[in-house]
């Protein structure tokens, strides 16, 4: 498997992967995935957008969205990986994956926006350093309705690069 950043020839790569997603996973996404001209511009050059392959098929996804304005040394992470390659260290990978685009950006803190009843997901942000900075209560509406609390995670980048190196991890990457 190759963790590397998107190219424009990934978009059909990309649409795959996205069809195989369940429905409900996409509720969680900002983004329309759907939209060919929204995976297009993920090859962009500049953009801190990077997929893990294997065969030709897509089987996750990271980026590091900078923030704007007064918040423009953050940025969010977005990751998502396959349904039949979690709890594989896959999500990890990409998440290590982030730290490092985000110090290429130049950016000090990075963010993540979990639902708070994902534990395994919350667990694997903790094991990198990232710790709950804020809980919104009835924030989200999953698509059968429910109301779910959302969790942000931070991690201050500069702490967690040297976390890393100290490590090795870096050298993996």
């Amino acid at each position: 498997m190759d963790i590397r950043p998107i190219e424009p020839g990934d978009q059909e790569a990309l649409i795959r992967f996205f069809q195989r997603m369940p429905e409900g996973d996409r509720t969680f996404l900002k983004e329309d995935v759907t939209d060919p001209d929204v995976l297009a511009a993920w090859a962009a050059p500049g953009a801190a957008r990077a997929i893990a392959v294997e065969g030709g098929e897509v089987l996750g996804s990271v980026a590091v969205v900078p923030l704007h304005g007064w918040s423009s040394h953050v940025g969010e992470v977005r990751l998502v990986v396959d349904v039949e390659q979690r709890g594989r260290g896959l999500g990890r990978a990409l998440a290590r994956r982030a730290v490092l685009d985000a110090l290429e950006l130049g950016l000090s803190k990075l963010v993540v926006d979990v639902i708070a009843d994902q534990t395994a997901l919350i667990g694997m942000f903790g094991s990198l350093g990232f710790e709950p900075e804020a809980l919104f209560t009835d924030h989200v509406r999953d698509r059968a309705g429910e109301m779910r609390d959302l969790m942000v995670l931070a991690n201050s980048v500069d702490r967690q690069f040297a976390a890393m190196a100290t490590a090795g991890i870096t050298d993996e990457l």
